[in-house]
């Protein structure tokens, strides 16, 4: 090996060939089954990799990330992990020239899946989900700063990594004894995939400028939706407290506004949902402080006192459509709602400057139905029902406040 290092740094130029004739061989072997060949020769790519940082190490690194392609297709467990752990060496490793063709778009494919494996034996399981979040994290790592790369912000691998590392959020598992392997990293393993998944995330958002915010909080929310994770309300305000944590100060009210545009996109849900946007807004606005409610004061409770007001009408009509077919509602949810939406606008209230907090007031004064306006209170019983609860909200968001 050290022959082979010796050459391939003396006549650079070989070293894509040196590259092709190995994968050649890799290819040849895992189609053979002769995995003690597969592992010499991953294990002489990766000295090469990292021994090697000429300027035509590009052509070497094709070589090598068709090799990894190869292991991570395989459906041996222990040829995924040997591919991943390779590719992690990769992408900590700085080249000197950029590559401008080069795609990922396989691996955030394939470590996704991995991310999401189910294989019978629980210990197996929990390596591969490993190896699928290193995975994703040197994909991150290697394209995120470099504008050359493959914009791993898009949507279309967005929306494969962040469900990817909320799902092993949600499999928090017991830590257990794992036996080790002999194509597994020489260290063993002690961190759990939820650990894991929650320091990638941390990591991926933090790197997250002003125009990507949207991206990697869009999965979020419907990765909630998907599984209904809002109603028991604890998954949700940890991914949350995660988020508000780990983004740039200044990048807080993006956050914000977009669980406001969730809120309004479902306000025809379920009310034990509603009020779990709501109070996930109200944490977000704790944590956010200052930076919460950002440049469109009065739009952040402008919407709060439309759900309020839409709340109202629900319970009063008892249920969210007027045709006949719509589901009925339960009115202590709604209630529950109420008093989640009043909270809120106390906690985002008390994140403003005085001056801030009065045109707050006058505000919510101002949508208060009084009876000398001709057009505020309605006719009828209903309409006196809905005008009296409407009034009785607003002055309690007004002593919130």
């Amino acid at each position: 090996m050290e022959k082979l290092t010796f050459y391939a740094l003396s006549a650079p130029e070989k070293l894509d060939r040196i590259g092709a004739y190995l994968s050649e061989r890799l290819i040849r072997d895992v189609g053979r089954h002769r995995y003690g060949y597969v592992c010499i020769a991953m294990e002489a790519l990766d000295q090469l990799l990292m021994a090697c940082h000429c300027q035509s190490i590009n052509l070497f690194v094709e070589s090598f990330l068709k090799m990894v392609a190869k292991l991570l297709e395989s459906e041996k467990p222990n040829l995924q992990i040997l591919g991943t752990n390779s590719f992690v060496k990769f992408a900590n490793i700085e080249e000197d020239t950029p590559s401008y063709h080069r795609s990922y778009d396989f691996f955030v494919s394939r470590f996704s899946e991995m991310c999401h494996s189910s294989h019978g034996d629980p210990d197996v399981r929990a390596r591969i989900r490993m190896s699928g979040i290193k995975g994703l994290q040197g994909v991150v790592r290697k394209t995120v700063n470099d504008e050359l790369q493959a914009n791993i912000w898009d949507p279309q691998h967005m929306d494969k990594i962040v469900p990817s590392l909320l799902f092993n959020l949600q499999q928090a598992e017991n830590a257990e004894s794992r036996s080790p392997s002999p194509l597994q990293a020489a260290e063993k393993e002690q961190e759990l995939p939820a650990e894991l998944a929650e320091r990638c995330l941390r990591e991926l958002l933090g790197r997250a400028a002003f125009g990507n915010i949207k991206n990697a909080i869009k999965p979020v929310l419907i990765h909630l939706d998907n599984h209904s994770l809002w109603e028991p309300k604890v998954f949700a305000r940890g991914c949350f407290r995660i988020i508000m944590y780990s983004i740039q100060p200044q990048h807080s009210h993006l956050v914000i506004q977009q669980l406001l545009g969730h809120l309004d996109a479902n306000s025809r849900s379920a009310a034990p949902i509603r009020a779990g946007i709501v109070e996930v807004l109200s944490e977000a606005a704790v944590i956010a402080a200052s930076g919460s409610v950002g440049p469109t004061v009065l739009e952040v409770f402008n919407t709060l006192l439309r759900q309020l007001r839409l709340s109202i009408d629900y319970g009063l009509t008892g249920s969210y459509d007027a045709g006949a077919g719509s589901r009925k509602i339960k009115e202590h949810e709604e209630r529950m709602f109420q008093e989640a939406v009043i909270k809120t606008i106390g906690s985002f209230s008390g994140t403003l400057p005085p001056y801030q907090q009065s045109e707050v007031m006058v505000f919510i004064m101002n949508k208060v139905p009084l009876p000398s306006s001709q057009h505020s209170l309605e006719p009828g019983s209903d309409g006196e029902n809905r005008n009296r609860l409407t009034q009785i909200m607003l002055l309690k968001s007004l002593l919130q406040v």
